[in-house]
């Protein structure tokens, strides 16, 4: 498995944590091996231009999920075929502000939307309240066991 982080926004993260993480939700979602993930984390500037071009929307916002191949999560027993997952791109000062109302640090924002951005590769939505509902148990569930082994 290829899981390449790529910090762009000057905010100091442990590159690798992001990488565990990843490779622990893929491994949980029973993703092949082999598949390719990009994480990178970009300023407010660059995160608005990618906000306004892909979702038409204004200002920066905190994760953005690009899917290349649209793979889904495998059974227990049976994994995906291997593939190109695509990129999660995250904005640490907007997830810094979250954090703050959230009460809980940058980095754990960081990490919950890293969790969130790979669902949204996945096939995970939560437009409706029943997916939100299953979604947001799950990235509750990964980030959890996740943070509990570290």
């Amino acid at each position: 498995m290829s899981i390449e982080v790529n910090n762009e926004s000057g905010f100091e993260v442990d590159e690798a944590e992001f990488a565990a993480l990843a490779r622990y939700v893929l491994d949980e979602m029973h993703v092949h091996p082999q598949t390719d993930l990009s994480i990178m984390l970009v300023g407010t500037e660059v995160m608005t231009e990618l906000h306004v071009k892909w979702m038409d929307e204004p200002g920066p916002t905190d994760v953005l999920s690009f899917p290349m191949d649209e793979l889904r999560p495998g059974r227990d027993g049976e994994v995906t075929p291997a593939g190109l997952l695509g990129d999660v791109v995250l904005c640490p000062e907007v997830a810094a502000q979250q954090a703050v109302t959230a009460g809980h640090s940058t980095v754990e924002e960081l990490l919950l939307l890293t969790t969130h951005g790979i669902l949204h590769l996945l096939g995970f939505d939560h437009a409706e309240p029943e997916e939100e509902k299953e979604m947001f148990a799950l990235q509750r569930r990964l980030l959890l066991t996740f943070l509990a082994g570290r």
